[in-house]
């Protein structure tokens, strides 16, 4: 599949910084044994990637803005385009030796996703999305999955931990959505559960409490994919919010609807 210049950009700038975060996560793998722990390291390890991607994508495209997780806001010449950077995303995976982690760009021209890219250097992932021109996975065109009914569905999910998140709300959403569906997920990466929606791997998907550069490039690829993506009443306010639903356009709803229901 012939790949558009701005996509070709981001996915060299996602694998060069997977290929760094890859070397620490076998270096993080050996530093579970230790008293003081790896996660100084993972820390250095977010850094390093983040710069990488930083570095690419400026030399690239002079004068975009970016909004990163760990720099912020680093204002650019240019008012119409801004990356979304997470450079690691699934930090506790990745902390904990556990495979699901990624890289997540995303370009925002004139307040639109316009381009996504999510690499897992674990697996060697790669899924991508252009506005208009379809998801792909390692080249291959993704679909979401075809499911109806929601009792036939395995949704994924993040769930808040210590001192995070509405706990008492995440129990509610567990209790409806668990007697709806087939099975739930935590994957512990917001960027691979959308990205596994539009793969079709998972059915739907909802978590709070996000960040834009959790889900920028996941939500286009979900919409690229045949999917439907809002917040969690169903508007378009996922940035603002920090919720989010997806699935196929009937499972989408279905997923809303159970979210919806009153406390007994």
């Amino acid at each position: 599949m012939p790949r558009s210049a701005i996509i070709n950009v981001m996915v060299q700038a996602a694998m060069k910084a997977g290929r760094s975060l890859a070397r620490d996560f076998g270096e993080v793998q050996n530093l579970q044994v230790s008293l003081k722990g790896p996660g100084d390291y993972v820390s250095q390890a977010d850094r390093r990637a983040e710069e990488i991607v930083h570095a690419e994508l400026s030399r690239a495209r002079p004068g975009y803005a970016f909004l990163m997780e760990e720099r912020g806001v680093v204002e650019g010449e240019d008012a119409q385009h801004r990356w979304l950077v997470d450079p690691l995303d699934g930090t506790t995976n990745f902390l904990h030796g556990i495979p699901i982690f990624a890289v997540s760009i995303a370009l925002e021209r004139q307040g639109q996703i316009v381009a996504g890219v999510i690499y897992n250097p674990a697996m060697d992932e790669l899924y991508s999305a252009e506005r208009g021109g379809g998801a792909f996975f390692n080249d291959r065109r993704m679909r979401v999955a075809a499911r109806m009914r929601l009792s036939d569905t395995v949704v994924s999910t993040g769930i808040p931990h210590l001192g995070r998140g509405h706990h008492g709300q995440a129990l509610l959403d567990l209790r409806n959505v668990m007697a709806e569906t087939a099975g739930i997920r935590r994957m512990g990466a917001a960027a691979l559960d959308l990205a596994y929606v539009a793969a079709g791997r998972v059915d739907g998907f909802w978590e709070d409490a996000l960040q834009p550069w959790d889900t920028a490039a996941g939500i286009l690829m979900v919409r690229e994919a045949g999917g439907f993506v809002t917040d969690r009443s169903g508007g378009q306010d996922m940035f603002g919010t920090g919720s989010i639903v997806a699935g196929n356009e009937t499972i989408h709803r279905a997923l809303l609807k159970t979210l919806q229901k009153p406390v007994r």
